[in-house]
């Protein structure tokens, strides 16, 4: 026997620490290989920390709600398996219930022993809960096996056991299967989640309202605040007239949806025009990376999508060799997939630029923070039909956008972000349907 660490893994690029939201497991626990042992939240999204080696855990170093860096030891197995190959962590959404996502890893081996122990205490039950469900199900005599789960690989979570209660549709399970969910559910001990605190100033008095803050709020707040203390920030604006792109836009968006499925948006056109000039301007599409800065060689748009209670910025690749057709399509693939808490590691991984849309709730001017470590952002707000004066001194009625800039003032100046906005602004003024093809 050995004493084997198992630490904190990298969950995403650029990510360098972890918070230890909840163990699963304690001290005399008995694990196998790629069992899960801890729910980790990043800045980016959130996962279980599969256990690298079958035995025993020995002790958890690391404490809840504490937050360490990639490669800190979080704790310690007695090992009983001589294997001791690594176990890659898969991220996932933190939308999306517990479940362990190694499904690449070649563990043949020990899931057929994990198999055969749990056929002789508990009928061979092939699938793995998260601790929620188990006890949703249980509570509602649940029949899981009988369930389709819509989580990642088809992975029941509380969500899928929520609607069946609220449908009214619940397959409930037989007396054996009854009893096999309570043993399951007996071995099960969720812990409380401790999240150490500074003692607050502000004190909540009779009728206010306290909201618990989120593993998630909580990683978004984590990350603005990185971007604000690290990044000296900057910002310029710029007024552009879109008549012709609304124009253009509204005189084929109902033939485009009947065709394609989707909605054309006025944002797939700001992307492109984005993009396009990132090309002429490839400074603009720069990471910082402490002691050199990486001129990036594709353009991958970050665009913000939200839900209630979190953002989340997906990716659109190569978005300068797509056309308007393919950038409205993944927009709208992006967005259902955030909406529907099915959002996967590789979706938000490598964007160099972020575009965001902050029009589509009125907004006419504000200043984004910067997706660290990228060089800049774009807030695209709300288009405005105002008086304009043309040539030769007459008013029209023009159809006007702000497109704001945040830029990082260690990367980019004045000078190179005034020039790219003004291509931008080129290129969105000259929209037509020989200038900017949907297809």
């Amino acid at each position: 026997m050995s004493i084997e660490n198992i630490l904190m893994p990298q969950l995403g690029e650029s990510v360098t620490e972890g918070t230890i939201e909840k163990w699963l497991v304690k001290p005399g626990d008995q694990v196998n290989k790629y069992d899960p042992i801890a729910e980790v939240v990043t800045d980016k999204v959130n996962a279980e920390i599969p256990s690298s080696f079958t035995g025993t855990i020995k002790e958890l170093i690391a404490k809840e709600g504490e937050a360490l860096e990639v490669g800190t030891i979080i704790c310690s197995v007695e090992v009983t398996d001589a294997a001791t190959e690594k176990v890659t962590v898969q991220p996932k959404n933190p939308n999306v219930s517990s479940a362990i996502l190694n499904a690449n890893q070649p563990q043949q081996k020990d899931e057929s022993k994990a198999l055969k122990k749990e056929s002789n205490s508990l009928g061979a039950s092939k699938k793995r809960y998260s601790p929620a469900v188990l006890r949703i199900a249980e509570e509602h005599n649940i029949d899981l096996q009988l369930v389709e789960g819509t989580g990642l690989e088809g992975r029941i979570t509380r969500k899928d056991l929520q609607k069946l209660i609220e449908d009214g549709q619940i397959p409930q399970a037989d007396t054996s299967a009854k009893i096999e969910m309570e043993t399951i559910a007996q071995q099960v001990e969720e812990k409380p989640v401790s999240i150490p605190t500074k003692e607050s100033s502000v004190q909540s008095v009779n009728g206010d309202i306290e909201i618990p803050v989120s593993s998630v709020r909580r990683a978004i707040a984590k990350n603005m605040v990185r971007s604000t203390q690290e990044v000296p920030h900057a910002w310029m604006m710029m007024e552009v007239d879109v008549t012709n792109l609304v124009s253009y836009r509204d005189s084929i968006k109902n033939e485009f949806k009947a065709k394609e499925g989707f909605n054309l948006t006025y944002f797939a056109f700001f992307i492109k025009a984005i993009a396009r000039a990132l090309k002429e301007f490839p400074m603009m599409n720069s990471v910082w990376a402490d002691d050199k800065i990486i001129q990036k060689k594709d353009i991958h748009i970050s665009i913000a999508v939200a839900t209630e209670d979190a953002l989340f910025v997906p990716v659109i690749k190569h978005a300068d060799e797509k056309s308007i057709k393919g950038i409205a399509k993944e927009i709208s693939e992006l967005s259902t997939l955030v909406r529907n808490g099915k959002l996967r590691s590789e979706h938000i991984q490598g964007g160099t630029f972020t575009v965001n849309n902050t029009g589509s709730f009125g907004s006419v001017q504000s200043m984004g923070i910067i997706n660290y470590p990228q060089a800049a952002i774009v807030q695209v707000e709300s288009i405005v039909k105002r008086p304009v004066i043309m040539e030769g001194g007459m008013f029209a009625a023009r159809d006007m956008v702000n497109l704001c800039l945040s830029l990082d003032h260690r990367i980019l100046d004045g000078l190179i972000c005034g020039k790219f906005l003004n291509r931008v602004k080129e290129i969105l003024e000259n929209v037509n349907k020989d200038t900017m093809s949907v297809y």
